[in-house]
């Protein structure tokens, strides 16, 4: 009997089956695409505290709003010459801390942990690139006292864990109560910052624009009668840095690919052609929730069907209830297929501020989010997480009496990912502002107005080159023997040279690829054979086909199952 060979490829590739090396179904719906990985890119500073401003620093938020042990944390990162800033606004009903508190105890009470990679978010054991702080509330802030011994300590990774370290950084921590801590009356919650200096990470100044390090984060909640931790990104294990986000120095662009032919404009909103474009906005919406207490039911508030938006945030973390988050996707099936994205724009019509006569600049920041969700049951505490911050614009405030404005943010990169991806594009919007009244009112997808509805405009053009396909791209095969694939070159935008084909040596298997060259449209006939008639065990091997012709590449991966099945599973979409 052959041995099994138990390997279960989880990344599952557009158009191919699941593999099951051992021929068992599959105990669960695999995603299409890799995981995700979180992403949070974050702006330069000249500005020192207590100067730096509060509305561009990045953003990210996790966790939920509730009754007890449910915490939510908006977190606020940028950075300057000198040190690295990150904020943790954490909603929390009830704060408890320890006044004696030791290094292993921190993270039992109300308390955050932040953790980096200086070498990204990769390896499975924390080295001494990596990097944990961690620190607790106390009792001394209302006194605004930023020197806080014996609540905050500072860990480097020694291959397996953590020792603790005496490298120097600072924390400040303030809470938003009336009636104490240590309690079980309802209190608004708490924020701490750590601040790093590059000098404690062994730099002489800032990393480089377009640096990426590992990023970890963890709430540790304690209510007195029950104690929680909440992380991001979901699935973090403190002593793997692969599990973690990344913290990306600087803010992302986008260069369209070179040599586009042609150009041409799509509008996409809701009604527009047939679209449908489904939003909603959850939190306090436009009257900051309603009447307190709203512990209970604040988080599950459901606007499906809302005429207006409200995007909203504040430092002050006693109007919580005011903080709201936008969502909204973008369908791109009508997008040609084979095109390269020049542009893409959001445009939005502000119509509104939240107090008029108080009204702050907003800085609206759009984060590109990879989950479905549904209009109808779409609430603050169900909303999807953002998988990162890709464009950022300026609202001011309307004058009293004044007309709207249409407000645009760039996404034009984000816009080409989701289309490579064959993804729709679905966004969230929301703020890092710190002003009391910084809300701002936006015709949403069922406001009555056609052209006040939220817009994505796309200009795309055909991308010189060609594409590939093999017909099939993996096969199965008996040890030993040979199997044949069809590729197929497509020309785009105009290509009209010959090209040729090329395959590295891949252990295990040889390839055989013709050397004469191919016009496109046309293909050639490429044979991998497995080497080792004799071999038991299961085995997938993958072979990077490279083609080439008048400076534009293509590379396409075959594949050769041997000694295994395939399991064709039916399609999820969720």
């Amino acid at each position: 009997m052959k041995s099994v060979f138990r390997l279960l490829l989880l990344t599952v590739f557009f158009g191919l089956p699941l593999l099951l090396l051992d021929g068992r179904a599959a105990d669960t719906a695999v995603h299409a695409g890799a995981a995700t990985t979180r992403r949070i890119n974050i702006p330069f500073t000249t500005a020192v505290e207590p100067d730096i401003p509060a509305a561009e620093r990045g953003i990210l938020w996790f966790g939920e709003v509730g009754p007890t042990t449910q915490s939510y944390s908006d977190v606020r990162i940028i950075y300057n010459n000198e040190k690295l800033h990150v904020t943790f606004h954490i909603i929390d009903r009830y704060m408890y801390y320890d006044a004696t508190p030791t290094a292993g105890e921190m993270a039992n009470w109300d308390a955050a942990t932040l953790y980096l990679n200086l070498t990204g978010n990769s390896g499975s054991v924390p080295t001494s690139s990596s990097y944990r702080f961690i620190g607790q509330l106390d009792a001394l802030n209302a006194n605004q006292q930023d020197q806080r011994p014996d609540y905050d300590f500072a860990y480097v990774g020694n291959g397996s864990g953590w020792t603790q370290t005496g490298l120097a950084f600072e924390t400040f921590a303030a809470t938003q109560t009336t009636t104490g801590l240590n309690n079980q009356e309802s209190d608004a919650g708490w924020n701490i910052t750590f601040r790093i200096p590059w000098s404690s990470l062994g730099l002489s100044g800032p990393p480089a624009e377009g640096t990426v390090w590992g990023l970890g984060l963890t709430m540790h909640d304690e209510d007195g009668t029950a104690h929680e931790n909440r992380d991001w990104p979901e699935g973090l294990s403190s002593t793997s840095p692969a599990t973690w986000g990344q913290l990306h120095f600087g803010l992302p662009g986008y260069t369209p690919p070179a040599g586009i032919v042609g150009s041409d404009t799509l509008t996409i909103r809701q009604g527009e052609n047939g679209a449908t474009v489904p939003d909603g906005h959850v939190g306090g919406a436009t009257n900051c929730g309603g009447y307190p207490p709203l512990w209970n039911t604040w988080g599950n508030f459901n606007y499906a069907g809302d005429y207006q938006i409200n995007v909203q945030n504040q430092w002050n973390l006693g109007d919580w209830g005011c903080f709201s988050k936008y969502y909204i996707t973008f369908p791109l099936d009508a997008l040609p297929t084979d095109q390269a994205i020049i542009s893409a724009s959001l445009r939005m019509y502000h119509f509104g501020n939240s107090l008029p006569s108080e009204a702050q600049p907003s800085l609206i920041q759009v984060f590109t989010v990879d989950q479905d969700w549904n209009e109808n049951t779409l609430v603050w505490n169900n909303a999807p997480l953002a998988v990162e911050n890709v464009a950022r614009t300026w609202v001011n405030p309307l004058p009293l009496g004044g007309d709207g404005q249409f407000i645009t943010w760039d996404l034009s990169g984000a816009v080409a990912e989701a289309y490579a991806n064959g993804q729709p594009l679905r966004l969230a919007l929301y703020s890092a502002d710190s002003a009391r009244h910084s809300g701002k009112y936006f015709g949403s997808s069922e406001t009555f107005v056609p052209d006040r509805r939220p817009t994505l405009e796309i200009n795309y053009g055909s991308a010189y080159g060609f594409a590939l396909n093999s017909t099939p791209q993996l096969q199965t095969a008996d040890p030993g023997t040979s199997t044949e694939y069809q590729l197929n070159v497509s020309p785009t935008g105009g290509f009209n040279t010959a090209v040729t084909f090329q395959a590295p040596t891949v252990s295990g298997v040889s390839v055989n690829v013709p050397t004469n060259t191919v016009m496109p449209p046309g293909g050639t006939t490429i044979t991998i054979t497995h080497n080792n008639p004799s071999q038991t065990a299961g085995g997938l091997y993958a072979v990077p086909v490279t083609v080439s012709g008048d400076g534009v590449e293509r590379t396409i991966d075959l594949y050769l199952l041997v000694n295994g099945s395939q399991q064709f599973l039916p399609i999820i979409q969720r």
